[in-house]
């Protein structure tokens, strides 16, 4: 990789071009991923890209009058200490507020670049040139900002991100609940039946252990299959059946691994202490995101816990 301070003032510029080119493009590509969920930030983008296009036809004229028509392929990744922004794919599933966030970053990383590159070159044609080149990236972030008050006034702002979080809620956290739930509760009755069968922590841990994987994949699938998302907007099918799955064999495991210490009485009482502990965030989450009342959620989820835990040691005493 090559020093920024080793550039020559037409790299330079040749960088400033496939800069614009680049965060142009990615903006294009926010604004086509939100236009059907969130079209007023699509236009946002839309006016934001348009700025770079401006940008980016100013400074090839300039590049054209001073060094001719041939531009050099030079990027950021081909400097050493270059911020380089993450490519549009990896941002978009990450929701509208990384999206909004991204995007102020990638202009204020631009301007701070030039301002750092232009405090280390002694020529004083490189540090006007890269003067220019910072203001012009600090005038984007002002652009963008009143761009985003133009296109997102308060109230539509709020009405996107009160969309993307009922979304959120859809597709990671409805999933997630119920894998929680199914792994936290229904996995009681194998582990502690066996616990109270054998009284031998190392089998307990096995069953609890091949209950929770097995149940994980199990609602994996059932989430996954459920329906494909398009109609009830609750997201990919296999990112809602990961969450789920994940979540099923989290809510099994916990109460699993105490049985791994060999003395089964206390590997049983903290097994019940991490039992509460899961049926509590159980119900703090149907509070905190599904509006259920807190004392409604933690007594369903209580008793039901109650009931499949008593049934699992009455089993296993049987």
């Amino acid at each position: 990789m090559r020093m920024f301070k080793d550039l020559s003032e037409r790299e330079v510029l040749a960088l400033a071009i496939s800069n614009e080119e680049e965060d142009g493009r990615t903006y294009v590509d926010f604004a086509k991923s939100l236009r059907e969920t969130y079209p007023d930030s699509a236009r946002l983008f839309d006016d934001m890209a348009a700025e770079e296009n401006g940008h980016r036809r100013a400074l090839i004229d300039l590049f054209e009058t001073r060094f001719g028509d041939h531009i050099p392929d030079i990027r950021r990744r081909d400097i050493k200490g270059a911020p380089l922004p993450k490519p549009a794919w990896q941002i978009v599933p990450k929701g509208i507020a990384v999206i909004r966030r991204q995007a102020r970053q990638m202009e204020a990383d631009a301007s701070r670049f030039y301002l750092q590159a232009a405090a280390r070159s002694s020529d004083p044609a490189i540090r006007r040139l890269l003067g220019d080149l910072a203001a012009a990236e600090a005038e984007h972030v002002q652009t963008a900002g009143h761009i985003e008050e133009t296109r997102l006034p308060g109230e539509v702002r709020e009405r996107e991100d009160e969309d993307a979080r009922k979304r959120f809620v859809l597709q990671v956290i409805q999933p997630g609940l119920v894998g929680l739930m199914d792994g936290s509760v229904s996995t009681l009755a194998p582990v502690f039946a066996a616990a109270f069968a054998t009284h031998d922590p190392h089998k307990a841990f096995l069953v609890g252990l091949a209950a929770s994987v097995g149940a994980g994949i199990s609602m994996g699938f059932a989430e996954a299959l459920a329906d494909d998302g398009k109609l009830s907007g609750r997201g990919t099918p296999m990112v809602r059946g990961v969450v789920c799955g994940l979540m099923t064999v989290a809510g099994g495991i916990g109460h699993t691994l105490p049985y791994l210490i060999p003395r089964f009485w206390t590997a049983t009482a903290i097994a019940g202490v991490v039992v509460v502990i899961e049926l509590a965030i159980i119900a703090w989450i149907q509070f905190r995101f599904m509006e259920t009342p807190p004392f409604s959620a933690a007594a369903k989820v209580m008793l039901g816990g109650a009931l499949v835990l008593a049934a699992g040691v009455a089993i296993g005493n049987g």
